[in-house]
């Protein structure tokens, strides 16, 4: 036990070397590199000096950002600056612009038929996760519009406990972000959630099926849950109170993420278990979800956190389904559905597909 700790440690001093709460605008950016809009939707508190960083605020803030991605960017690479930002090579903010609530965002999403939310996970800056957002939405292709839900998180490698209470604290706020993407008359909604965003996915799924059964699927086009750092037993409860879950409901999991044998193991569950690193779906067989073993591509990804957003080979068939999807007429079809068709999934319980390297998937249904 005492080399995890170590572990966590050295994470802890390493996140401690730089000012992550920093962010420098550089309008000018936009000229250099390939422009790419992120809005925000953020239930952190704004400080005094603009930026909002770990403290919790009373009330959801809308923000349109300008996101530069470098001219020499290769898919699954990210590369930023917290000071002195270098357009030519790497993500540079160009523009934040705070919005006048949600009619302000209805000015920019007018017409819009397809957004996507992305939920960070721990130890993340709102900065750092507009990035990641900007980078998947380039790489991938995103259809419509990308929003980042930004919580609370006290970006530090010793705030983990901190962030547990943050985003339970912040089911309110994703859940008021999707109420007023639909009011804005937003037809799909998609969820994609990393590591503890995918726990405060499901608990503001599961309190919004509480308040109103079957909201879930009345108003969330598919859901996405990338590497997430989530106890079996507790998803599992989850999942048995929405009724009719959204489909697609996608898990990507890697029996090679480091981060999440480390958050098992701390907990003293079996082998380091998380939902995200599962090595077998028996326990989820009667649940109507697709679990995508990315173990594969673990090889090429810069992180065995997040491979589905790091791994150049990867990211590679994701966007060239997105191409097919595009070619043929068919935006508003999922991806999961040309990766592995619905008569060939388990219609009445889980599915399990091993991506292979080559891009093959291997399906099971148990």
């Amino acid at each position: 036990m005492l080399r995890y700790f170590i572990i966590l440690f050295v994470s802890i001093s390493l996140s401690a070397c730089a000012d992550r709460t920093v962010s420098e605008v550089v309008p000018s950016a936009a000229t250099i590199g390939t422009p790419e809009t992120i809005f925000v939707s953020t239930s952190r508190a704004r400080e005094a000096n603009g930026y909002y960083g770990f403290r919790r605020g009373e009330t959801i803030k809308f923000l349109d950002t300008t996101v530069s991605i470098p001219p020499n960017h290769t898919p699954g690479t990210l590369k930023f600056s917290y000071a002195n930002p270098n357009p030519q090579k790497e993500f540079v903010l160009a523009n934040v612009t705070e919005l006048s609530g949600p009619s302000g965002l209805r000015e920019h999403l007018r017409g819009e038929d397809d957004v996507t939310i992305f939920v960070h996970g721990y130890n993340s800056t709102q900065t750092e996760t507009i990035f990641r957002a900007a980078q998947l939405t380039h790489d991938i292709g995103l259809p419509g519009s990308t929003l980042v839900y930004s919580w609370p998180s006290r970006a530090t490698g010793y705030g983990y406990a901190y962030d547990l209470d943050s985003m339970l604290f912040a089911r309110d706020g994703l859940e008021q972000t999707i109420r007023e993407l639909k009011s804005l008359g937003v037809k799909r909604v998609t969820l994609v959630a990393h590591s503890m965003g995918g726990a405060l996915s499901m608990e503001m799924m599961r309190q919004a099926e509480l308040q109103e059964p079957g909201w879930a699927n009345r108003n969330i086009e598919g859901v996405v849950l990338i590497s997430p750092d989530l106890d079996l037993d507790l998803f599992r409860s989850q999942m048995k109170r929405i009724d009719n879950p959204p489909d697609p409901f996608i898990v990507m999991v890697s029996q090679k993420d480091k981060i999440l044998n480390i958050s098992g193991r701390l907990r003293g569950t079996d082998e380091g278990q998380r939902l995200g690193n599962i090595s077998s779906v028996a326990s989820l067989e009667e649940f109507p979800i697709s679990i995508v073993d990315t173990t594969a591509f673990n090889r090429d990804a810069q992180s065995s956190h997040f491979v589905a957003a790091t791994s150049p080979a990867l990211l590679s068939i994701i966007s060239s389904l997105r191409l097919v999807n595009n070619t043929f007429g068919r935006e508003d079809r999922p991806v999961i559905d040309i990766l592995v068709p619905p008569s060939e999934r388990n219609a009445d319980g889980a599915t399990e597909i091993v991506l292979t390297e080559t891009g093959q998937a291997q399906v099971t249904t148990p």
